[in-house]
């Protein structure tokens, strides 16, 4: 009891206690981020941070490191397809996207809410591409698919994604579907399948 009546004493154990106070924080926050992830996860999480700054070559890069690691990496095949989509590699793009839906289709189990945004997300992107080429009937049935399975991701960004990236109210799978079908119904003659300005706003689905 008399070594605590020395403010020395007092400091050199508030100290000690702050320090180790630290550390189990610090372990316990390790812990935290990694459990229940799989390998693979941190690079595919680099690779999502390079996408969001356009750097697609660099993001291809640390997506292969991810897919060396764990094979089938869902995330990874899934950043894969978006900077390839981003380079106008379109036919790669789609190629990966074509084995991310199966692979997905075969493996995914009910409660899997990810893997099932995954799945929804790869449909949306993939129509994206059959949309840019022309190929509208066949990006329409993409896009029913991504809006089945995932009706929230597929009406587009939410308000914080709205502030932040557009002026006005985004274009999205939902709208870009229902504005595909009205313009099939029309005679060929009278169709208009492009707005250059609403094509401009839509934008590649990664997960999170």
């Amino acid at each position: 009891m008399m070594g605590f009546s020395n403010p020395r004493v007092i400091k050199r154990f508030i100290i000690i206690m702050g320090v180790a106070t630290f550390v189990m924080f610090s372990i316990w926050m390790m812990v935290h981020n990694y459990e229940g992830q799989t390998e693979g996860d941190y690079e595919v999480r680099q690779g999502d941070i390079l996408l969001q700054d356009e750097k697609f070559e660099e993001a291809m890069r640390v997506f292969d490191e991810a897919l060396a690691i764990q094979p089938d990496h869902r995330g990874a095949l899934g950043g894969q397809a978006v900077a390839l989509m981003g380079l106008g590699k379109n036919a790669e793009a789609e190629s990966v996207l074509t084995y991310l839906i199966d692979f997905l289709k075969k493996t995914l189990i009910d409660d899997d809410v990810t893997g099932w945004g995954a799945l929804a997300a790869a449909y949306g992107n993939r129509g994206i591409l059959k949309d840019r080429q022309g190929r509208y009937e066949e990006a329409l049935k993409d896009y029913i698919e991504s809006v089945r399975l995932d009706l929230d991701m597929a009406e587009g960004p939410g308000v914080v994604q709205r502030i932040l990236y557009y002026d006005k109210e985004p274009s999205s799978i939902l709208k870009r579907a229902e504005y595909i079908i009205k313009q099939l119904k029309l005679p060929e003659s009278e169709r208009v399948m492009r707005k250059s300005e609403e094509d401009a706003k839509q934008r590649r689905y990664k997960p999170r």
